[in-house]
Parts: structure tokens; sequence; C-alpha cells
């Protein structure tokens, strides 16, 4: 199997590189084969799950406001951003027939909020363009020659029939390439085919890896899980399901695999399975909106957000979660100690804030309903005034010593020690990768090695949640994809 450029992946940016590599062959006299190589059944796995499966494609902030929210070397991506803005990549889409809209926080979404159209729309223009999508081939080994690249792969294909068993038929195929593009993600979502086969490539090339870690996870407060251990072994875990007429929640299984030994062993580590606790269960479900986050390392202030959290199984999440965890994890990976301080009420003083709880405490009090209610009953009702109903257990929890004269204290400086994080197994993004110093920013070729482009998420490049990660994987993919194709076309 022979094609002038391959590329390994079949994720955001590996889509990208394919678009971006045959808009630039189709150009010239003589054209170009592109081919994606995708070990998954489908491409664009990872994409499905991304923003809750409604695809927070990129954000439409100028680069001033958006190199804030890259944490690694901003002068690299920008490169590969002002090949690709975030302005060309809706108008993109648009012209692919996925119109977009804008949502608070410069976010872009498809108008239809389905990320399988996000999806279908790379895909469908990929093959458009000529590209040739060969899922279920994995690739096992690469080898460099003068003349460009031999990869060794398994191709998997799997026939399902109705009414017999299915047929899986497998192949063994050798591919030639004059150009070689790795855009085979992290390590973040195995189950999206992403299990840190770049890094093999890379380091068999030369090239170093920076420290490995999940980024956009969960963290875990103490006593948020139970002591119980997850097992080594393949695990279920019971879900919610909807309420059926009674009001009840029908439990259902899922198998839930646990890493492969091949990943790093992460100080810190707790398994998403883990189960939740009893005072984990009292936050579980909750969500706090518009409150102000502060990340504290070794009693240190190292980092302050403001927007939303969620509490998940996991533990700490949403966009707040999400930003704090990169600090997060890294501090605890290295034996820091770290908690975090919510804010519940920022935009009131704390003096304001007591004489308001003692107003309302006098309401309560004085309310016919509260005659001969005992004291727990109506401080559960003025904490109920104050943040949603369903978390005042789980404060309260938290906060056993809690009174009225200190409860606007404790409003504004709900302190949680953090004991550990949810790992690559439902990390958004994995930080660290292949370094950047040994990747031309211009082209994102190999200094080490003629002809080996990187791109996406394989690189030591991570961003804030909110499109950012997606727009700098589309941006460095397509950059990739032209700069490998202008070579194809100059050795014409």
């Amino acid at each position: 199997m022979k094609s002038d450029i391959v590329i390994i992946g079949g994720g955001a940016s590996g889509l990208m590189a394919a678009i971006g590599a045959a808009l630039q062959l189709n150009q010239t006299e003589n054209g170009g084969t592109v081919t994606v190589l995708e070990k998954m059944p489908k491409a664009g796995r990872k994409i499905m799950v991304t923003g809750k499966g409604r695809c927070n494609f990129t954000n439409v902030k100028d680069w001033s406001a958006f190199s804030e929210h890259i944490r690694t070397n901003t002068n690299f991506v920008s490169p590969a951003f002002h090949n690709l803005t975030p302005e060309d990549l809706v108008a993109f889409f648009k012209s692919n027939g996925l119109p977009s809209e804008i949502e608070r926080g410069d976010r872009a979404y498809p108008k239809s909020r389905k990320s399988g159209d996000v999806v279908d729309a790379l895909v469908r223009t990929a093959t458009m363009h000529g590209v040739k999508i060969v899922t279920g081939c994995e690739v096992r080994s690469v080898e460099a020659s003068p003349k460009g690249f031999k990869l060794e792969c398994i191709k998997t294909t799997v026939k399902e029939f109705k009414f017999k068993p299915s047929e899986t038929k497998v192949e063994h195929l050798d591919y030639f390439a004059s150009k070689l593009i790795v855009a085979t993600g992290g390590l973040s979502y195995p189950g999206s085919g992403s299990t840190g086969d770049g890094y093999v490539f890379a380091e068999q090339f030369g090239h170093k890896i920076e420290t490995l870690f999940p980024s956009l996870t969960a963290l875990v407060p103490a006593g948020y899980k139970s002591d119980k251990s997850p097992l080594v072994e393949e695990m279920k875990m019971a879900f919610r399901g909807p309420r059926n007429k009674f009001g009840e929640r029908p439990r259902k299984e899922k198998t839930i695999k646990p890493l492969p030994d091949s990943y790093p062993k992460l100080k810190g580590h707790i398994e998403r399975v883990t189960p939740v606790s009893k005072f984990g269960s009292l936050l579980e479900g909750n969500t706090l909106e518009n409150v102000q986050m502060t990340l504290y390392i070794d009693g240190n202030e190292a980092q302050t957000e403001f927007g939303d959290i969620e509490f998940t199984d996991g533990g700490l999440e949403g966009p707040l979660g999400f930003m704090v965890s990169r600090k997060a994890v890294w501090a605890i990976m290295n034996d820091s100690k770290v908690s975090v301080v919510i804010d519940m009420k920022p935009a009131v003083e704390l003096s304001q804030l007591d004489d308001d709880i003692h107003n309302r405490w006098k309401e309560v009090q004085e309310d016919p309903r509260s005659a001969g209610a005992p004291f727990q009953k109506l401080f559960r009702i003025l904490l109920g005034k104050l943040i949603p109903w369903d978390l005042t257990l789980g404060f309260l929890d938290s906060n056993p010593n809690v009174s009225v004269d200190t409860l606007a204290s404790a409003l504004k400086n709900w302190k949680m020690d953090i004991e550990g994080f949810v790992g690559f197994e439902r990390a958004v993004v994995t930080a660290g990768g292949i370094s950047t110093d040994e990747i031309v920013a211009k082209t994102l070729e190999s200094k080490k090695q003629p002809g080996l482009y990187f791109t996406g998420e394989v690189l030591d490049m991570d961003c804030d949640t909110g499109g950012y990660n997606l727009q700098a994987c589309f941006a460095t993919g397509f950059l990739a994809g032209q700069s490998a194709a202008k070579e194809i076309s100059t050795q014409q």
C-alpha cells in the first residue's frame, strides 16, 4: 500500500491534517494521495464525547486573549493558530454544511449541538477531497528510509450478521509513505483509541517526552470516595438512569476496564470507578454557579478562578474544577499538600452576608410554620435559602460545627483538602508529551527526522477548558498537513 502522505490517527488533528494535505495537493499539477490510518472502528471517537456530546470545537477569542489559556509554550502554537484562526475554523465548518453558534465565554458549538455532526463534516470533507480513511487499522511499527517510511499494520474487519455470529478478519498490511504525520492523541480516554502509541514512535526517532499527566480532570476531596479499593480486573459500575413512574432510578451496569499496564503509575491517582462515600453521595449531582474557587498548594495561594463547579461521581469537575486541575495534579504528584476554598457568595462582602443571614434567620424563626420545629430543621431551612437545597446536607456534613453566627464565613470559605485526582481514564486532555523544542513550529516537522510531522495532543501542548484544546488540535493538524503536502509538491 503506497500513499504520498500517511496520517496515523483519525481524531481531530488527524482528520484536519488530512484535509489540509489534500487541499494543498489538489492545487498542484500532479496532485497526490493522502491516507488516514485509524485503529478504532470509526474515526473521531474522542470528538464524540467532547463538550458532553455537544462538541465545543473552538473558542473565538483573538490571539491575545486565546494565548492566555495555553498552559505550555504559546510561541509554538502561534504559527498554527494564525494559519487557521477560530474564525477560519467556524467558516470552514459552515462551508461544509455545519453552521455554528457562539455561547457564553466565546465558545463555539455546532448549531445542532451534536458532536457527531462535527465528525461527519470532517469525514465527509476529507473523503470529498480524495482522502482515504482506513479504520480498524493499527500501526504496530514504523521504519524510516531515505525514500520515506514503512508502516507495519494490523487491519481488523468485523462483519455483523443478523442471524449468525459476527465474523472477524485480521490482515497484516504494510504501508509506504513519503511523509508521515503522527496524530495519535495522548493518553486520555483510552476507550477512544488514545493509548500513547505516538510517544513510542517519537522516542524511536530520538524525541524527548515531557512528563505525562492528566489535565482537565476531576479532583477528589478527602473523604469523597469510599475506602473500598477498586478491583484490579474488569469492574462494573452502577450508574443512575432516569426515574420511573414510582420515582425510582433503575440501575444499569456499565463495564469499565482499568487502565492498561503500560500507563504511567501516578501518585494520587484514584480510579473513577471507586465508589463515592456517604459524604460524596451528599454532594454528587449538585452544581454551584457563579462561585469562586481558590487553589492552595502547601498553604500558598496558587490560582483563583470564577465560574461553575459540578460535583460528580469523580469529584470536583465543571469549568472551575478543570481549570485548577492541572496545577493541582502536578502538585499532588510531587508530594505537595493541595486544598481548595470555595466562596459561594463572591459578589457579597462578608459583613453584608452576615447581616443578610441574621435577617433571614429572624424571618425563619418568626414564620408560623416554624413553631415547635427543632433547631436543626430551622437551620437547614435557612441554609436552603442561601445555597441549592440538595447541597445543604453535604455542606453541613463538611461543616459540622457551623452556626448562625459563623455561617457567613463558612459560605465564603468552604475548604476541602484534595487527596487525589481521576486519571487518564476520564481526563479531558493529556498534559506533557513530545517536547516542542524538537519540532519546527512553522511546519510541525521533526527536527530529528525529515519528513516526520507531529500534531495535536501527542505534543506537549495543552490548554484550558472552553474550546481551546480542540482549536489547537485542528490548527496544528491543518498546518502539518499543508506543510507535508508542500514538501511533496516541491519534490515532484
